[in-house]
């Protein structure tokens, strides 16, 4: 495969995999193909969405995260946690529970990261200020989203707002007050649990960073059934957490559909689910949707309620979330959701809230010569021509337009068409058994004869 550019979280056991297909046809970016009878991942394509990893069947993809235990490496253990891991539990079970189980698995700490939205519409706002010339500005909360972007989208890369998400800002927030305290770095564990695959992704990989603040991620599924299964065998209903920490509604509602919309001036629109995003953006890059100012984009349906490694139903999730926040404002009567010691930070924040200019990664560069691409292109929609644009999958590619790069790109060859195989056959120039030699190579032992 092609030269890795990213660390992913999504890996496939070659061992459980049967060649079903199912992962191909919903790939958004076409990183996978069939060789072998085995599905293989083109790594510099892929956006660690996860949809894959929703449809397989035989769980042949898997998703490697931290070890919960790396975390007692260190003496001061901070759970980052995101508001839709509250939303997972039943609503009989307080947030004060929850917090209070994370203590006793093992966390000394524990922080929504939320509770920095505030800052970071401060300085979004403030970044739409400075650049007034680009539109639609794109949040860059989803990473899933940012990597599609730089692959799929890379004419739109410059219209990121290059800022840290919310979890970094909480990364960079608790290590500068543990330090402050005389802490030293390398007693500090800051772990979070993520609702995704991309954000473990982000993490061991950040866009626009040399490295993330962020030492571990876990995997949201395990936390909850952990914590659950501890406060049904406890019973306890004790409170671990001050008042003064309870999140508001604007940083509860954020990670759902329209959370980062509702918190901003101008026309903004919010999209969720990747293939949804994929045909809105591909609206923008051709004008045909404009005078946009801001665009929320998430890679999941019904946004990180949906993420792929959540426990509940995305829907039930949304409305215990919905409900909380409403709880919230009732609550609060201040509207800031952070405590006095985060206020403190502010500046120190927002100064180093900043990320790099993000590059594309274009998933179509047929070769660094623009004379050799543009003759690549050219061979490509040459090829289309005599592929039946059926889109079967049975050359082990989603479509025949991948198939027609891979050709391009010598990593496939035309006979791989059944179509373009029968018509071989016909016309006697390829027997049966080099065909079935062919589909072999494909689809591995499916073809091998009696």
């Amino acid at each position: 495969m092609d030269k890795q550019y990213f660390h992913h979280a999504l890996k496939i056991s070659e061992a459980n995999c049967i060649g079903c297909t199912h992962c191909i046809k919903v790939c958004p970016t076409e990183a996978i193909r069939v060789k072998n009878g085995k599905a293989h991942l083109f790594e510099n394509r892929c956006v660690d969405c996860g949809e894959c990893f929703r449809v397989c069947p035989v769980n042949a993809i898997y998703v490697d995260h931290d070890d919960f235990n790396q975390i007692f490496n260190y003496k001061y253990r901070i759970a980052l946690v995101p508001g839709v891991l509250i939303g997972q539990f039943p609503e009989n079970i307080t947030t004060q529970q929850i917090y209070s189980e994370l203590l006793e698995i093992g966390f000394t700490h524990v922080f929504e990261v939320e509770h920095t939205v505030d800052i970071l519409i401060e300085a979004r706002e403030d970044f739409k200020k400075k650049n007034p010339s680009i539109k639609p500005l794109i949040s860059t909360f989803c990473p899933a989203v940012i990597r599609l972007i730089q692959v799929k989208f890379p004419a739109l890369v410059e219209n990121l707002i290059l800022l840290k998400s919310p979890l970094d800002i909480a990364a960079l927030y608790y290590k500068k007050l543990l330090t402050d305290q005389g802490i030293a770095e390398e007693e500090i564990g800051l772990f979070y649990i993520t609702p995704c695959a991309a954000k473990i992704a982000a993490v061991k990989s950040p866009v626009g960073e040399n490295k993330s603040e962020i030492t571990g991620v876990i995997n949201l599924d395990f936390i909850y059934n952990k914590v659950y299964k501890s406060i049904k065998q406890s019973g306890k209903k004790n409170c671990m957490i001050p008042h003064s920490d309870e999140l508001d509604a604007k940083g509860i509602l954020w990670s759902l559909t329209n959370g980062e919309k509702d918190t901003t001036d101008g026309r903004a629109l919010a999209v969720d689910e990747i293939h949804n995003v994929i045909d809105f953006l591909e609206k923008i890059e051709s004008d045909e949707i404009s005078d946009v100012d801001f665009l929320e984009l998430r890679a999941c349906d019904e946004s990180c309620a949906g993420g792929v490694l959540t426990s509940g139903n995305r829907f039930l999730t949304v409305e215990r979330m919905k409900k909380r926040a409403k709880a919230s404002e009732i609550k609060i009567n201040d509207s800031s959701c952070f405590s006095t010691e985060l206020q403190s930070y502010k500046k120190y924040l927002i100064e180093n809230m900043n990320v790099s200019k993000i590059m594309p990664r274009s998933m179509l560069k047929l070769d660094e010569n623009m004379s050799e691409a543009i003759k690549k292109m050219g061979k490509m929609r040459d090829i289309m021509e005599y592929l039946p644009k059926t889109d079967c999958g049975m050359c082990g590619a989603s479509t025949c337009q991948t198939l027609a790069e891979d050709i391009v790109m010598q990593r496939a060859d035309i006979t791989d068409c059944v179509f373009i195989q029968r018509t071989m056959e016909q016309k006697g120039s390829m027997t049966m058994n080099e065909a079935i030699a062919k589909m072999k190579r494909i689809w591995g032992d499916k073809f091998n004869t009696k």
